[in-house]
């Protein structure tokens, strides 16, 4: 029921007719809808009124050799808060996304221009660890990537190993990880299979659980729900809400209606052939009912994307 009314408000922003007045009450309907869904949403605990603490943007450009592919972006993001972020393909929401925990200098030709800070300290200075940040700062990718060789508890625990911490208590910290991730009902009784042998939706969040288990201050998704059925994305979504009421989350999506479910702020990510710019940033309730550029209206009310 649930999948049906999702696919139908999703054609009904992408489609398109001849018809110039019943195209503009499909995009009422759908504006409306989404604006719905946005306000209906429990504002996360951790929500403050001026957008900052935490992790924090300043000014953020990116290139891939001489192609400039960001340009000035500049966010900040709440502990306790989710932040959506959405555009058209190739505006570059996954390249930002991946300059915040230095996953953008991995690529052949990257450099980047601007501050990320962590805790005021910026996370590109000379000297910084990488792999500490990276510890504070998870990341859960597009496509579930769980460790083919390790079990269900070696995959979990995996990164309290490569990074040398000592934990009092295993076991308690594998059941902690997998409750919070939403996984733990489901396989409790099967820790030592492997990890692989899980559902595509199961294997997400054994990988949510992996980010969990180091403790992070931020967890940032990039898309995670893109190749998972209805059903695996409304358990994502849950762990998501539950999540964010102690840690900062920080979520690309190409789905409209789950970032007005999922998320307190939108920042709206466009290219007009030059770099992706952030054109709006605010409340998702506002972001969806009243946006203040003419842009992100088109967008989200399915004129363009």
């Amino acid at each position: 029921m649930q999948a049906n009314q999702k696919d139908s408000e999703e054609n009904m922003n992408q489609s398109k007719t001849g018809t110039p007045g019943v195209a503009r009450e499909r995009t009422q309907v759908s504006q409306h809808s989404l604006s719905d869904v946005a306000r209906s949403r429990s504002i996360s605990k951790g929500v403050t009124n001026n957008l900052g603490s935490g992790l924090e943007a300043k000014s953020v450009h990116a290139w891939f050799g001489s192609k400039h592919v960001l340009e000035d972006i500049s966010m900040t993001f709440d502990t306790g808060t989710v932040t959506a972020l959405i555009g058209p393909s190739g505006c570059g929401k996954s390249t930002f996304i991946r300059t915040l925990n230095r996953m953008h200098e991995f690529i052949p030709t990257a450099a980047l221009a601007g501050e990320v800070l962590l805790d005021n300290s910026d996370i590109y200075a000379p000297g910084v660890d990488v792999t500490k940040i990276r510890l504070k700062i998870g990341m859960v990718f597009q496509k579930p990537n769980p460790f083919p060789s390790m079990t269900i508890k070696e995959n979990v625990l995996s990164g309290i190993k490569l990074a040398q911490l000592k934990v009092d208590n295993q076991s308690e910290l594998l059941e902690s990880c997998l409750r919070r991730s939403g996984l733990w009902d489901e396989v409790k009784d099967r820790l030592d299979e492997y990890g692989g042998a899980l559902s595509g939706g199961q294997q997400q969040r054994l990988c949510i659980a992996r980010s969990l288990a180091v403790n992070p201050q931020v967890l940032l998704m990039d898309e995670p729900c893109s190749a998972l059925d209805p059903g695996s994305t409304l358990r994502i979504e849950e762990t998501i809400r539950e999540l964010s009421e102690s840690i900062s989350i920080v979520i690309v999506t190409h789905n409209m209606q789950q970032a007005a479910r999922v998320s307190d702020y939108t920042g709206f990510f466009l290219s007009d052939g030059g770099p992706g710019i952030l054109v709006e940033l605010g409340t998702t309730s506002d972001i969806f009912s009243n946006p203040k550029d003419k842009r992100t209206e088109d967008y989200v009310t399915g004129r363009f994307g």
